[in-house]
């Protein structure tokens, strides 16, 4: 193996990397699952053991009392599994991640961050345990790590194919995140949507392999989520050099559409002088934080009067979605935070995006995905119900907002 693959935490005792807060919430899942899988490589080792009866001689035996081991990120409770033999030949399973009366793994915290992002590489992880844990790790062998890839990439194979029927989506958000890989010079781009039901609860429903966000990729995204059982929602948001909106045109035509004003505002400034940036940037809030539609309608035609003469492209870049950036002037005012931009997306891969700039080159393509899906289902844990979430009714049944608000006479009418 290349050791140069091997990449060590500087400062391992003391990390606090946005991916530490979000390691936190999983980290008991995935050690759990991680001591499992060298339970049953263990017990793959025995297979050909038998009893007199032809049945398997060691087998499993439950689990030791649950206990915290003490980490770089706070307390982590686990239950390490055990093994019994039925032949009456004694037989003893150790973990070598969470060995006999270990309450604090000085180096555990690097090891995690390990588990999610070389673990899924298998030729890689046993050199990387081994440097972070000592030599006690060597016991953490490959078919345990082979175990622990295949429960993986099982999780979202099986994640992929859920039934979305079974809940009405309202709101929908798509944006497309790269990040390098290993052996090329080409970077991933991976499809991601995330829905709100009924209920206001934020899920991922999408994080697929694409190809630069092509219109192609999109649909096949889409079409894959309609097969599933996907309704058309209400509003789609994401950013509008996507070709993502032609191919929601085309497989849930009655989707509206909403623009990201945190990419639009990105985009336009580009095309400005940076001394000219601030005033531009100023009045672009003052358009989608304007009270009403018509008021941002009178914010956008001043900004086009103030820079089309000297900046015609950065006018050009705001005008041509003038009307899907002001979408959101007919949904819930509660829900504009949310809807007005991308934001559910970029936050939750925010730290994926740090660390997998920092270990470039060390994930497959595969490897890459499943991360993604871990930290991912890591992440949803921590989301609160979309704000004003009760109000989701009222969308799903269709009542026409005025500037966010409800008509009386609707309200009159439900009441």
């Amino acid at each position: 193996m290349d050791d140069a693959t091997i990449i060590d935490f500087a400062g391992r005792d003391a990390i606090t990397d946005p991916l530490t807060d979000l390691l936190r919430k999983g980290a008991r899942e995935l050690l759990q699952a991680a001591v499992e899988a060298e339970r049953d490589a263990f017990l793959a080792a025995f297979a050909e053991r038998r009893t007199a009866e032809g049945r398997a001689a060691v087998v499993r035996s439950g689990y030791h009392p649950e206990r915290a081991v003490q980490t770089g990120i706070g307390p982590v409770a686990v239950k390490v599994p055990k093994v019994r033999a039925k032949d009456g030949k004694p037989v003893t399973f150790r973990s070598a991640l969470v060995p006999p009366y270990v309450r604090k793994a000085k180096t555990i915290e690097a090891a995690l961050p390990w588990l999610y992002l070389k673990g899924i590489s298998t030729g890689e992880m046993g050199a990387a345990l081994k440097m972070l844990l000592g030599p006690e790790a060597t016991g953490f062998s490959a078919k345990t790590i082979s175990r622990l890839k295949g429960q993986w990439a099982a999780e979202y194979n099986d994640w992929r194919k859920a039934d979305l029927s079974r809940d009405e989506w309202v709101y929908i958000w798509a944006d497309g995140i790269y990040s390098g890989l290993r052996d090329t010079d080409d970077r991933l781009c991976v499809l991601v949507v995330i829905g709100v039901n009924a209920r206001g609860e934020k899920h991922f429903l999408a994080i697929e392999d694409g190809v630069r966000e092509s219109t192609q990729s999109w649909r096949e995204v889409l079409l894959g989520l309609k097969a599933r059982g996907l309704a058309a929602p209400k509003l789609a948001t994401g950013d509008g050099a996507m070709g993502f909106w032609a191919a929601l045109e085309e497989v849930l035509p009655t989707t509206r559409q909403q623009r990201c004003w945190m990419h639009k505002t990105g985009n336009v400034l580009n095309y400005l002088p940076k001394r000219t940036q601030p005033k531009a940037k100023k009045m672009l809030h003052d358009i989608w934080q304007a009270e009403t539609r018509e008021d941002a309608h009178a914010a956008f035609d001043l900004f086009i009067e103030t820079f089309e003469a000297k900046y015609p492209k950065a006018t050009e870049c705001l005008i041509k979605d003038r009307d899907e950036l002001l979408t959101f002037y007919d949904f819930p005012a509660q829900h504009w935070q949310s809807i007005r931009t991308s934001n559910p997306i970029e936050s939750a891969f925010a730290t994926i995006r740090h660390r997998t700039k920092r270990t470039k080159g060390c994930l497959s393509r595969d490897g890459m995905l499943h991360m993604m899906f871990k930290l991912g289902q890591c992440a949803e844990q921590s989301w609160r119900k979309l704000r004003g979430f009760v109000h989701l009714a009222d969308v799903i049944q269709g009542v026409d907002f005025v500037n966010g608000i409800k008509p009386i006479n609707q309200q009159l009418t439900a009441a």
